[in-house]
């Protein structure tokens, strides 16, 4: 036996007896959660100003390279694409390896796409920029999943009040960051690059400091420590059939796939096109990044209370809720004067607030459904639905602007989300 695999083993063993200390005291168990919670938080902060510079300015961008307006909805597109496959392989990562390297590795790949991204716009390289955007969607799907983090150890009843934790302090670093959109582009020029590339400056740095952040302190594991709590009750139930632990249950998992995939691709597709929206009607680049600032504050800041709601209330209220609040938002966009910034704030507020509902509720419903067994690898297909159709959303938006109005799109989206009623009361079990 090799020196090298004798320490190997020596790790394993020593990883082991920590993991086991959590799973027989429950003091333990919610001391670790509550630091859990501490650590995704302050991942998140940082997270969340690295994904609003591509909800910022990547239109932006993209008009700028291209020169139309026809494909303003592709950078969205990319990034959602790249978010499915990064939600995909940190689901399974996670799975295999544990929370902390899973989100790590997702937030590392996110920073080096928003580099590449800066390059491409430096040398107005349209691969290099397309390619990018594909990477920089890593940091997109590992902070949606770091929300998952935040419930391995939380009480079935505190779940929704967990991913809410975890969701909100998004809102410091996603609201900081569109307004600090002339900020970095000042910098930006002032070192020779363009001035929608300073966003993505921004977005590097933030991702990469929140995938260091998980690797060095989200130890021991959650969602390991969630494993062996599942697998010693297993053992302990010895008079029941093991399916009774690691059934999955399919139904909840359908619910709460339809709702957050609805939402996401509403939200997406209004949301990618209103930067564009307001630069055609006089609109300066700060009114867009106060105007998405409001809106990416809607995302997260009312996670706190939706949590609470979600849990008190039930998951499928929520849906509903979050159904009539979107559609709300696509009437009034649809309808608001273009020059009216009050009516833009008020109507992109409403389109956060809906997808919170949605998010929130849709993630706690998925959470009870899945045994810690299959967890991960479950919630990384189901981001993948997500993230699928918020591309689709992304890449239909500037078509369907260039071929009627801002103000169609807005209708059709805020149609769409009332698909959530009838789909959440087919689909639901029967009394």
């Amino acid at each position: 036996m090799s020196f090298e695999t004798i320490q190997n083993q020596d790790k394993n063993g020593r990883l082991n007896a920590e993991i086991q200390g959590y799973v027989e005291s429950h003091e333990k168990q919610r001391q670790l959660q509550k630091r859990t919670l501490s650590i995704v938080i302050a991942s998140q902060i940082f997270g969340g100003a690295g994904l609003a510079a591509g909800i910022t300015v990547g239109a932006l961008l993209a008009q700028d390279m291209l020169g139309t307006d026809r494909y303003a909805g592709i950078p969205t597109a990319l990034f959602t694409l790249g978010s499915a496959a990064a939600a995909l392989l940190v689901g399974r990562l996670s799975q295999r390896k544990g929370r902390r390297i899973g989100l790590a590795t997702g937030f590392l790949a996110g920073g080096l796409g928003a580099v590449g991204v800066v390059l491409a716009a430096i040398f107005n390289n349209l691969p290099l920029l397309f390619l990018s955007l594909l990477v920089y969607g890593g940091g997109t799907a590992t902070n949606m999943q770091a929300r998952y983090a935040g419930t391995d150890l939380a009480l079935p009843t505190e779940r929704a009040k967990a991913i809410s934790m975890a969701m909100v302090f998004t809102t410091f670093g996603a609201v900081a960051g569109p307004n600090l959109v002339n900020v970095m582009g000042r910098f930006s020029v002032s070192i020779g690059a363009p001035a929608l590339s300073g966003p993505f400056m921004l977005a590097a740095v933030a991702y990469i400091v929140a995938g260091v952040v998980l690797l060095l302190f989200l130890r021991p594991d959650p969602f390991m420590v969630a494993q062996a709590i599942a697998e010693k009750e297993r053992h302990d139930r010895t008079e029941q059939p093991n399916n009774r632990i690691t059934s999955v249950h399919k139904r909840g998992i359908v619910i709460g796939a339809t709702v957050m995939i609805l939402t996401q691709s509403v939200m997406v597709a209004i949301m990618t096109m209103t930067p564009v929206h307001m630069t055609h009607h006089g609109h300066g680049i700060s009114d867009v990044g106060i105007v998405i600032g409001i809106h990416v504050a809607a995302m997260y800041l009312p996670s706190l209370i939706t949590g609470v709601l979600v849990d008190k209330f039930g998951r499928t209220l929520m849906s509903y809720a979050s159904g009539v609040t979107l559609l709300l938002a696509g009437l009034l966009a649809a309808f608001a004067p273009a020059d009216s910034m009050v009516l833009l704030i008020l109507a992109l507020a409403l389109l956060g607030l809906g997808w919170n509902f949605g998010l929130i509720s849709g993630t706690a419903t998925v959470v009870d459904a899945t045994p810690p067994q299959v967890r991960a690898k479950t919630q990384g297909m189901v981001d993948v639905l997500i993230a699928l159709a918020g591309a689709s959303g992304g890449a239909m938006s500037g078509m369907v602007v260039e071929q009627t109005s801002f103000s169609t799109l807005s209708l059709i989206g805020g149609f769409l989300s009332l698909l959530l009623i009838p789909v959440v009361v087919w689909v639901r079990p029967k009394s």
